[in-house]
């Protein structure tokens, strides 16, 4: 299958990059600019981009590359940072700008070369600049190709080499022309096909489980979200009944979910199905525990403790099938490597080093919404497709600090709450994310003509497509007022509500 490489240079954009290369029909790989030369050759390689950063070239202990990159005779498309290294790197010279350009730039086009095909010569067009840099002098055999009043060279390249720079950013809804940038690059320079759709994914899966599979009894790790279930069905279509799946009650669910997720699993489908109540398990491990790494490290190698306990009792199983993301993936290996992760995931940084069971994890190349359309291209109920996303570790990162018995009941009954108004508000299937956060602090309040010193909750509410960027929802105020009201009058333990209006980045979306 034919792909492009991403090399992340740290950019708050590089997975923007890669979603709108998918928007494109072509797939799309990141990787820490550390990927090996070696790692990056084959014929599959039709291109490679390199992102934005915020490091200057010329900084000590700036992130490097091997010049070899450019002789590979695999088109290059740099991106700001990507586009100064590339111009370091090839015998240009880069320097700081006397004024950093930040934000809306006007862009005019010198000629309509291959990567500005279809574009005027001579119009201005909006762009997206970023940096405090510029390339001051073209390395070698580059040519300039456009322009902004604070970048003599705002893009650059040596069109019989297939190498580009620009110094803005098109993977931004800013830059107005950056679908057709994208594209020329993709698609004239390149020489991709585009024809990476869920359909084609579904076809090559399928085949691809079958013949690693084999004749093995397969378990999925079942939850009932849409993650693991489209992973189920996608299993199932390839083996069929030598699937078996198993859902883990692990003391970390939500109130009534997993009678919930049991009823509509069992209405849904005919697979073989498993109930493990595992939850005091759980609770044991948890104990004392504070540290939001160290819990989801506990609950991930305890879930693989269940599955492999459970597998034994079914005869011979060596697969263990998982609804792993992508995001998942890259949130867990940044772009300097795994010492400087953004959070270990339960079904990926979390895992044990040693596992009886191989593991299967079909959708790990995915974002959030091209599994929703795998799960549409296989005729899953939207009711399942379409659920919004839960954590794995469930409600033991949503209880920031101990996780006790207690304050699960306080987080759950409010948890209810935000769910049952946000579904009445008719806002469930445009928001991406809303739940309840316990925060492990008291405060004054007054019930009753009394003093109280109780809990808070932090309500939480995003909108995203893929989870890897994300904003606030701005609630109705009324809306907010009767959530509010509803937690703090009927959840006994809490005197006060707060709403979060952080966004994604700098802040993630679950606090842990």
């Amino acid at each position: 299958m034919e792909k492009v490489i991403i090399l992340d240079f740290g950019s708050q954009y590089t997975q923007l990059i890669a979603r709108r290369i998918r928007e494109q029909k072509v797939y799309c790989e990141i990787y820490p600019y550390t990927l090996s030369i070696e790692a990056i050759k084959g014929n599959s390689t039709k291109g490679i981009v390199l992102s934005g950063g915020p490091a200057s070239v010329y900084d000590k202990g700036a992130p490097q590359i091997d010049a070899e990159l450019f002789r590979l005779g695999i088109p290059v498309l740099g991106i700001c940072y990507g586009m100064q290294l590339m111009t370091s790197l090839l015998g240009g010279t880069v320097a700081p700008s006397k004024e950093r350009e930040y934000g809306k730039a006007e862009l005019k086009i010198n000629d309509a070369y291959q990567i500005f095909a279809g574009l005027n010569k001579g119009q201005t067009y909006r762009v997206w600049m970023s940096h405090g840099d510029r390339v001051e002098k073209l390395p070698p055999g580059f040519m300039i190709f456009a322009w902004s009043p604070n970048s003599p060279i705002a893009a650059m390249g040596d069109l019989k080499r297939g190498l580009v720079g620009l110094q803005f950013h098109p993977e931004v809804a800013h830059t107005e022309i950056g679908g057709a940038i994208l594209s020329n690059f993709l698609f004239r320079i390149c020489q991709c096909q585009g024809s990476w759709d869920m359909r084609s994914f579904v076809e090559s899966s399928v085949t691809r489980i079958e013949e690693e599979a084999g004749r093995e009894r397969v378990i999925c790790a079942l939850s009932g979200g849409v993650d693991s279930t489209v992973a189920a069905a996608l299993v199932h279509k390839a083996i069929g009944e030598k699937l078996a799946c198993i859902f883990v009650d692990n003391g970390l669910l939500r109130k009534g979910e997993a009678e919930e997720v049991l009823s509509l699993l069992r209405d849904s489908f005919h697979w073989d199905l498993h109930f493990v109540d595992a939850s005091r398990e759980f609770l044991s491990r948890l104990k004392g525990i504070e540290d939001p790494e160290q819990k989801r490290k506990v609950i991930g190698e305890l879930f693989i403790t269940v599955f492999e306990r459970e597998a034994k009792k079914l005869g011979s199983v060596r697969y263990l099938v998982q609804g792993t993301l992508y995001p998942d993936v890259i949130e867990s290996v940044s772009f300097k490597g795994p010492s400087a992760t953004i959070k270990s995931h339960h079904n990926v940084g979390g895992l044990p080093e040693r596992m009886h069971l191989k593991l299967i994890e079909p959708l790990r190349e995915l974002f959030k919404d091209e599994v929703r359309r795998v799960g549409e291209e296989l005729g899953l109920p939207d009711r399942i497709v379409y659920r919004q996303p839960f954590p794995g570790p469930g409600l033991a990162v949503r209880v920031i600090g101990e996780v006790t018995e207690e304050r699960l009941r306080v987080l759950r009954e409010a948890d209810a709450i935000i769910q049952d108004e946000i579904v009445k508000a008719g806002l469930y299937r445009d928001i991406w994310q809303s739940f309840a956060v316990l925060l492990p602090i008291r405060t004054v309040g007054v019930m009753g003509d009394e003093r109280t010193y109780e809990h808070v909750i932090a309500l939480r509410a995003v909108s995203s497509l893929d989870g890897m960027t994300a904003d606030w929802v701005r609630i109705p105020y009324e809306l907010l007022g009767l959530i509010a009201n509803r937690i703090i009058n009927e959840v006994q333990g809490v005197n006060r509500v707060v709403y979060d209006i952080s966004s994604k980045p700098p802040s993630t979306i679950e606090w842990e």
